[in-house]
């Protein structure tokens, strides 16, 4: 699984792992992210059982396990969540996991035993470190019905979930964890945001919030990850698709 530096100043770094090529063919690729300050770590949607051992594999080249002090799930996905108990095993029990009010007993079925921090709907702003406090954004219906972004404010990096994910093709590789050629990333992309998009109301409002932030890098939990101009093409972009395609087949 690669592991890439998305920030870093001092003691405060963000890295991205992907594109993992001993995961199953038909498991899906996800992305997984880690933001630590000083001696403290989260991880932002941890991944699915199936990518565990690489994942872990990647992370304890990184830093030891036991800094990892906070694990965030966005939504409710067996791609995301469904590892819990095995972080919970490698790292502390009582870990702290931060999860939607709304899915806190639909993530038991992952883990019975895992205690939950739950995130009101209006989100929440929680202290990594002394030095660093992450903000938990609302991203209601895109695509989960309870959904959180995380916005890091000094990085400027935010944390978009779904939200810019991209299916990118096991028989063409990119040579980056980037999008370099955003009119060709499209493609990838397009298809995806149309049928688990479900709400223009709710893409509408969403872009709203998070224009008002300074953002530099948008990291999705699948694909590539936008960064520079590219931020602001997707959110042009996302503001003028037409979403909720498998509307139309209620409408036969």
């Amino acid at each position: 699984m690669k592991c890439v530096t998305l920030f870093r100043r001092d003691d405060h770094c963000w890295q991205a792992f992907g594109q993992d090529p001993e995961r199953p063919d038909r498991v899906i690729d996800t992305n997984q992210y880690m933001i630590r300050s000083g001696d403290a770590a989260i991880l932002l949607d941890p991944g699915g059982i199936e990518v565990f051992p690489s994942m872990l594999a990647a992370l304890t080249r990184e830093i030891p396990v036991e800094q990892i002090k906070a694990l965030f799930i966005s939504h409710q996905d067996p791609d995301i969540g469904s590892s819990l108990p095995l972080w919970r095993r490698v790292c502390q029990p009582d870990i702290n996991i931060y999860i939607s009010w709304l899915w806190e007993s639909f993530a038991s079925h992952f883990d019975r035993d895992a205690v939950f921090t739950t995130i009101p709907d209006e989100g929440l702003e929680v202290a990594l470190s002394p030095s660093l406090r992450l903000r938990f954004l609302p991203a209601h219906y895109l695509h989960s019905s309870g959904n959180f972004n995380v916005y890091d404010p000094q990085a400027r990096i935010l944390f978009s979930g779904d939200i810019g994910a991209a299916l990118i093709p096991r028989d063409r590789p990119a040579d980056s964890l980037f999008v370099t050629d955003f009119s060709r990333h499209i493609g990838y992309m397009e298809g995806f945001h149309r049928r688990w998009m479900p709400s223009p109301q709710a893409r509408d409002a969403w872009i709203a919030q998070v224009s008002k932030l300074d953002i530099d890098i948008l990291a999705p939990q699948h694909g590539l990850i936008f960064k520079g101009d590219d931020v602001k093409r997707f959110l042009d972009w996302f503001a003028a698709l037409e979403v909720g395609s498998g509307i139309a087949a209620m409408n036969r």
